[in-house]
């Protein structure tokens, strides 16, 4: 006991018999352990020296296949180690709460990397599993096969009502043949189809209770996705809104087909699919965001619900000046600012009312919410001009826009039939160019010439 009445320990700074050291200390390997670690970097060292070059292409192909054969192999032997480290509770050197947050800072791998392969290697030390873990540690199987294995047969219930009304009680051997009949279709499919063949495992090993289970489960993930769907959407201030959302599949699907129907190549034509910049084709997420916009702007804002009695219409607030000119800015009741020539552009098909401004910023007008063609005057416009009316153009009627020759704006047109025509996205947006002057021939047809 020290004179001061506290105790005073000598201790080294590790402790082998009993695995502490102190932090920070450096890490030493058994020679038995450091040689298999040499022989792995060897290895690898002598993978990386191989002139790829001056290889053949069966080489190639092999070098191809056996890197990625080695990398499961050693995410296994990682599997396996994380499970003994969480056995012995490593993460208590740092504090930590999981092994797997430890695993993470010694390594550099995502906390949701390394939580997911702890757990990987904790379920692959089941006896349930153990086929799964020795296909993976011998390069047959992929990490994520062996994760969608694993939690396919983990979903397995262990009972299923039957339409009527027995409970079937699901045994260890149904769950091993599950995971056998994976194991096998592994071999030829990657894991997307091992996920949806997993959905309905049931239906091969015990079809008089897989189509109940299926019903059952499809009946929870609609009311799941009805629950949790969400939209967020964010401004972020140079002119581009921000989104994410979450939908139930069957809605997914059908925004999915009318984008693509919108973006179907046949409605444009190359300028339109090419950038202006680059002359390179314009991926399909760009061209599907594109078709979204527009999409949006050509749905019947009169058609949504009414919200402190009106409809949900956007009204946009712009001066007398750009009313007329197109030149200036208009902004959004949100406070959002586009351009004008934007706005006058999107009165004719999209939900805006224009509220304009006089010299002291006082409301001239409010124009009409119904500008748009009634249904009745689309169908005429359809029969009358059969597709866009600009010269050259042979977009059908459904993928054009109806477009008012008299402007609401500088010249108050009215929304008929006379004053109509349909022009397609890329034509009505040039009618809106002020760029370019527009001409109407003897046969109604529009020609675009640019002004000089």
């Amino acid at each position: 006991m020290h004179p001061e009445g506290t105790l005073r320990l000598s201790i080294s700074a590790s402790d082998p018999q009993h695995g502490w050291r102190a932090p920070g200390t450096e890490l030493v390997a058994s020679p038995h352990v450091a040689r298999v670690l040499a022989r792995v970097g060897e290895a690898l060292d002598e993978l990386g020296s191989l002139p790829l070059g001056a290889l053949s292409d069966p080489d190639v192909t092999r070098v191809l296949e056996a890197a990625t054969s080695a990398v499961g192999r050693v995410t296994a032997q990682a599997c396996r180690v994380s499970a003994e480290a969480d056995r012995r509770r490593l993460g208590d050197e740092i504090g930590a709460r999981h092994t797997h947050q430890w695993w993470a800072r010694r390594t550099r791998l995502t906390r949701g990397e390394a939580a997911r392969l702890v757990r990987l290697g904790k379920r692959l030390e089941e006896d349930l599993h153990l086929p799964v873990g020795e296909a993976l540690a011998a390069g047959s199987l992929r990490v994520d096969q062996a994760q969608v294995i694993v939690a396919a047969v983990d979903a397995i219930p262990d009972e299923v009502e039957t339409p009527d009304g027995q409970v079937r009680h699901i045994d260890a051997d149904i769950r091993a043949q599950a995971r056998d009949h994976l194991l096998k279709i592994a071999a030829e499919h990657d894991a997307k189809v091992l996920r949806r063949v997993g959905k309905r495992i049931l239906d091969v090993v015990a079809p008089e209770v897989g189509e109940a289970l299926e019903q059952q489960l499809l009946e929870k993930e609609t009311q799941n996705a009805a629950a949790t769907a969400f939209l967020k959407l964010h401004d972020d201030g140079h002119g581009k809104t921000w989104g994410r959302f979450a939908l139930p599949t069957h809605q997914g699907a059908a925004l999915r087909l009318a984008l693509h129907a919108i973006a179907n190549p046949a409605r444009h034509d190359h300028d339109e699919l090419k950038d202006a910049k680059t002359e390179e084709w314009r991926p399909t997420p760009q061209r599907l965001g594109q078709a979204f916009g527009e999409f949006i702007e050509r749905y019947p804002a009169d058609q949504l619900p009414q919200s402190a009695g009106v409809n949900a219409t956007v009204v946009v607030t712009l001066d007398l000046k750009a009313l007329h000119t197109g030149l200036g800015v208009a902004t959004l009741g949100n406070g959002d600012r586009i351009s004008a020539s934007t706005a006058r552009r999107l009165a004719c098909e999209a939900g805006i009312i224009p509220l304009v401004l006089g010299g002291k910023s006082m409301p001239l007008d409010v124009g009409r919410s119904k500008r748009f063609h009634t249904k009745y005057q689309r169908i005429a416009l359809t029969v009358r001009d059969k597709g866009c009316t600009a010269e050259g153009c042979d977009m059908p009627p459904d993928a054009c826009h109806a477009h008012h020759d008299l402007e609401w704006t500088a010249d108050h047109g009215p929304t008929n039939v006379d004053t109509g025509r349909l022009l397609c996205p890329h034509h009505h947006r040039r009618a809106h160019d002020k760029r370019y002057e527009t001409r109407t021939g003897p046969d109604n047809k529009v020609s675009f010439h640019r002004r000089t």
